[in-house]
């Protein structure tokens, strides 16, 4: 499993004053972490009846985990967690939040939880039609000097506005009836708010048709779906009408990967489940993801994860038993 090192780069964003009361930001996170703390009591993981809401809770620190995040924010309200992009180190706490553009590969740790003060957070999945939506009705922010190569990964302040407007959805489920007619209305409201923001550059590249956030989350969607095939970096460069000099650069400035590199994490990821769910042999899960020599898999393999596949799976089940069994 990969570890943070020290001679990952740490990205930091210093919290500027936004103007509310400590006090009253306080109570609007106390608010919404008690709101979590209820409705994720006995689990880690809650799948809200609000599209694209998901609450989470850690009564103890994690160890690092490798996983797709699609374009979303993640909000922390008690406790802190780090994300790995490349060799970027992100830190979020209730502080600060995490927007992520497109689908990046990255991995994930809670470093701060305690069963009497567990890490709690949200996220909420960017919806790209309601934030279009928006790009065509709101006046853009002054986008002038912004570097045109900035990661899909950003880290921004949390704002007591942003604090009520979660705290509000987060309470419409205690009024299931309302939620298919207003979750939509605060969604859209807080997109607005993170489009208006310092990182909403990235949300309005994102929504901008033709826009080189547009094409490099079009080519890692080919990615996905193709990621056992041959992959020409040439060929995909031109299905999304860039050239393959420019694609490289900023695919790499977007996902701190190549293409190439970015294949190979799909296909060693989707190789472990396929050994831990499905309980293939390794050698028999390379051929499945695109592998033509087992060997070379499993150095690959032992790069990513920490070990060689069949010690790793044996490790991660040996793990989910003993805490299958506390």
């Amino acid at each position: 499993m990969r570890h943070f090192s020290r001679g990952e780069r740490e990205v930091k964003q210093e919290r500027p004053s936004s103007g509310a009361q400590p006090d009253t930001f306080e109570a609007l996170r106390a608010a919404l972490a008690q709101r979590i703390a209820r409705w994720t009591d006995g689990t880690e993981q809650f799948d809200t009846a609000v599209p694209g809401l998901t609450l989470y809770r850690h009564d103890e620190p994690t160890e690092p985990m490798n996983c797709m995040v699609g374009p979303s924010i993640a909000l922390t309200v008690q406790g802190a967690k780090r994300a790995l992009l490349g060799e970027h180190a992100y830190s979020y706490h209730s502080g600060r939040f995490l927007l992520a553009a497109l689908n990046l590969p990255v991995v994930l740790q809670a470093v701060e939880a305690h069963p009497d003060r567990p890490y709690l957070s949200l996220v909420l999945t960017l919806d790209a039609r309601s934030i279009a939506e928006l790009v065509l009705q709101a006046e853009p922010p002054a986008l002038e000097g912004q570097a045109s190569l900035m990661p899909g990964l950003v880290l921004g302040e949390t704002t007591e506005k942003l604090l009520e407007l979660f705290l509000r959805l987060v309470d419409l489920l205690d009024d299931p009836a309302a939620v298919p007619v207003l979750a939509p209305l605060m969604c859209k409201e807080i997109f607005y708010r993170l489009l208006m923001s310092e990182q909403g550059v990235q949300l309005w590249q994102m929504a901008s048709a033709g826009s080189h956030n547009q094409r490099i989350a079009r080519a890692i969607e080919w990615l996905k779906l193709n990621f056992a095939q041959p992959l020409r970096v040439e060929a995909l460069a031109a299905d999304v009408q860039m050239s393959p000099s420019r694609f490289r650069r900023h695919f790499r400035a977007l996902t701190a990967m190549s293409p190439l590199q970015f294949q190979k994490w799909l296909r060693l990821n989707e190789a472990r489940r396929l050994m831990l769910s499905e309980g293939i042999d390794a050698s028999s899960a390379s051929f499945q993801v695109g592998y033509q020599s087992p060997s070379q898999f499993s150095r690959e393999y032992g790069r990513l994860f920490g070990a060689p596949p069949r010690r790793d799976v044996q490790d991660l089940r040996q793990k989910t038993s003993a805490d299958a069994a506390r």
